[in-house]
């Protein structure tokens, strides 16, 4: 059982540790197994960890450990701490690094942009000096490698990627991270595997530097002076001693959390950007899992036939603008990957097939999507913008013959493409 409380990025160590291991934990984060501030504070908590710190774990044999860096540990695999003295040393070295060389600054120069410390111009400087050291130094370590410590993912890139996930969220935009080249596609390999998918979801790399919100902090602030001053006012009354009690449970958490649990706690929960659209019986899912386990033609596209919801999403043909600027192969492969990277938060309401055709120097690109709405979904949301303007878009009618052919054959990767004048080479799936 692991204890802690929800999006603690410590905890995501060992949970991600876990993905690869096979090891299964059962997390307690929220009521009424587990309340953050209360639960962690009573005796029986504190029995079997003194010190009263998330996440903490506790093995179905009684054994019992805190810290993340020891949980982490406890629930890995032996490839993951290192298979040798050596690269076992190395592992430890770059999870040491994590905690005292990059979450220092990163807190330093974080907190203030979420609200959570007053900015500090001098204290906020020295941090991004900081922080730019510690990139080069992972930048110089990562220029012939994929990993970090040997040829796969270990503790090391579990640790240092928690560790700089909210300077890459919240900081770190393009032009900063720019002379990092190999750290964040390091970073980025790491986030598309699938044990770090299954836990950290799609992460979204900042495109703006968040700046100290002085709006945001003065509301904190007097968010706990009336935390402060409430509990005085209700406690002559005998009935309303339970109010009291609720405010004081409210403030218990921010005393127990340190300042990189303070940041996780304050993150703004993201909007739906489709959250004013009707709820459609169509689910789209349920299609991935058919196209991806089944027969194309004879299960996924009759079942996809079947369940469309022609008023709650639509198809849409798009072709790249620039085919002239098309050259080699595998750089064209790379356009439409990097498309799909930049578009994860899309994923669960849009399908694509986008598929490359022809050879080196004379070769197009065309797709067909699946998109919520009956609008185009990407102007929905800034993050989404990047790519879509270097495709033509045309909305396909569901009912015509057209449409059908189009679905099959992209669908399929098989036909005759005759639109496309040019013969398949391979293709891409977003899902």
């Amino acid at each position: 059982t692991l204890y802690t409380y929800p999006e603690n990025w410590r905890a995501f160590k060992a949970l991600i540790a876990a993905q690869y291991s096979g090891a299964r934990l059962r997390v307690l984060s929220g009521p009424p197994h587990f309340h953050f501030g209360h639960t962690n504070r009573t005796p029986q908590f504190l029995q079997k960890f003194p010190v009263g710190k998330v996440p903490a774990f506790e093995g179905d044999d009684g054994f019992c450990v805190f810290e993340s860096n020891a949980i982490a540990y406890y629930v890995s695999t032996e490839e993951l701490r290192g298979s040798t003295p050596e690269a076992a040393a190395a592992v430890l070295q770059w999870m040491n690094f994590a905690d005292s060389d990059v979450v220092p600054p990163a807190s330093t120069w974080v907190f203030p942009t979420l609200g959570i410390l007053h900015y500090n111009k001098q204290a906020t400087e020295v941090a991004k000096e900081e922080v730019k050291r510690v990139l080069g130094v992972l930048d110089g370590h990562l220029r012939t490698r994929t990993f970090l410590v040997g040829e796969r993912v270990s503790l090391a890139d579990i640790s240092l990627v928690c560790a700089l996930l909210w300077l890459y969220k919240q900081v770190l935009d393009p032009a900063f991270r720019g002379p990092f080249g190999n750290v964040t596609r390091w970073f980025l390999t790491c986030l598309n595997q699938p044990q770090f998918k299954a836990v950290l979801g799609e992460v979204q790399l900042c495109q703006r530097m968040a700046q100290f919100d002085a709006k945001k902090f003065a509301e904190g602030q007097a968010r706990k002076e009336k935390d402060k001053e409430t509990p005085k006012k209700e406690k002559e009354p005998p009935k309303k001693e339970k109010p009291p009690k609720r405010e004081e449970k409210r403030q218990e958490p921010e005393q127990d959390l340190d300042e990189c649990e303070q940041v996780l706690a304050a993150e703004p929960k993201a909007k739906d950007p489709f959250a004013h659209l009707p709820k459609s019986p169509f689910i789209l899912d349920e299609f991935k899992r058919k196209y991806s386990n089944e027969d194309t033609l004879g299960v996924a596209l009759p079942h996809f036939w079947e369940h469309f919801d022609r008023q709650g999403w639509s198809l849409w043909y798009c072709q790249y603008r620039y085919p002239e600027e098309l050259s080699q192969t595998f750089m064209s492969c790379n356009l439409i990957t990097g498309m799909f990277q930049r578009l994860d938060k899309l994923r669960k309401n849009a399908f694509a097939s986008v598929i490359l055709f022809g050879s080196d120097n004379d070769s197009s690109i065309s797709g067909v999507w699946v998109l919520r709405g009956q609008e185009l979904a990407f102007t929905l949301c800034p993050d989404w913008q990047v790519d879509y303007e270097s495709y033509s878009w045309r909305k396909l009618d569901p009912d015509s013959a057209e449409c059908r052919t189009l679905v099959t054959e992209y669908f399929l990767w098989e036909g005759e493409f005759r639109h496309v004048g040019k013969p398949f080479n391979q293709g891409k799936i977003f899902k």
